[in-house]
């Protein structure tokens, strides 16, 4: 992997992390495009750190507060006795659905997952559904408003993103939004929730990533992850602050155009729906099938 490609895939990891449109997606078009490989699923996740280290240097005060309130709850025997320490669950409790789904289902996202027709009709549907439930939603409710049966339903939504061309940051903004929730807070809420799930997720595929017989250099992955913070730090606040004033539908429309170009292309062969994915086989089973992102984002 050359320099370019690092710079280019943490760009767009960083640009569409934070974004409903689908870094996954984009992570599986752009090499194609390019006519570059496949990074694989694994890479993906590693540079999806330099995103979690802008989640958690952003909303750095939340985070204290919350985890200040969760063990001070605890402590007093009071463990949902204010918001924080609540909101603090409700993150714990929505990050279940994915990491169990991801689990029982890791061999369809390690395969036929990967496909671009999975993609394509993952960035249609997931829009048309978001389009809904945009217009559906009250907009009224805030974080502050949220109960249990939110928390447990925005993580079921969370999970999923495990298809890849969902959208991590589109299922749970969807959820949020279907619980009625203001857009700004349904979207801060998904920035909170996606911290354990994306931050486990590249912890695990570093694991493989070490253990693999081919694998990007440290510096693609270095670069890639530096580009991929500072580029999710932009998004954050753009998003945070277009939603506070703009409702979702731009999104909608981008997904649909995107999806509906990828069906042409692959239906004209210019992509191939499984071309460029490489295997990351480790020394001890040099068969097995490519180690894939288990949170998409």
């Amino acid at each position: 992997m050359s320099l370019l490609e690092a710079i280019v895939l943490g760009l767009v990891q960083g640009l569409t992390e934070f974004l409903p449109i689908s870094s996954t997606a984009h992570l599986r078009i752009a090499p194609e495009l390019f006519g570059w490989r496949d990074p694989g699923a694994a890479y993906s996740a590693i540079i999806q750190l330099g995103t979690v280290a802008a989640v958690l240097i952003y909303f750095r005060r939340d985070i204290v507060s919350l985890m200040g309130a969760f063990f001070k709850g605890l402590a007093r025997r009071e463990p949902f006795g204010t918001l924080e320490s609540r909101l603090a669950w409700f993150v714990l409790v929505g990050t279940l659905p994915i990491g169990i789904c991801g689990l029982a289902f890791k061999k369809l996202i390690e395969t036929q997952f990967r496909s671009l027709y999975v993609i394509a009709f993952s960035l249609i549907v997931l829009a048309v559904v978001l389009f809904i439930v945009e217009k559906r939603a009250s907009h009224t409710r805030t974080v502050a408003d949220m109960t249990w049966r939110d928390g447990i339903l925005i993580g079921l939504w969370q999970a999923l993103a495990l298809v890849p061309g969902s959208s991590r940051s589109g299922t749970t903004l969807t959820g949020g939004l279907s619980l009625g929730l203001k857009r700004e807070d349904a979207a801060r809420y998904s920035f909170l929730l996606s911290i354990p799930a994306t931050t486990l997720a590249g912890i695990f595929e570093l694991k493989h990533l070490l253990e693999a017989t081919t694998r990007p250099s440290t510096e693609a992955l270095v670069v890639g992850t530096l580009v991929a913070f500072a580029s999710g730090m932009g998004a954050i606040a753009w998003l945070l602050n277009f939603l506070k004033r703009r409702t979702t539908l731009v999104f909608v429309v981008y997904r649909i155009v995107l999806g509906v170009l990828l069906l042409g292309l692959l239906q004209a062969s210019v992509l191939k729906p499984m071309s460029g994915v490489e295997n990351l086989s480790t020394p001890d089973a040099p068969k097995d099938p490519p180690v894939e992102k288990q949170i998409t984002d």
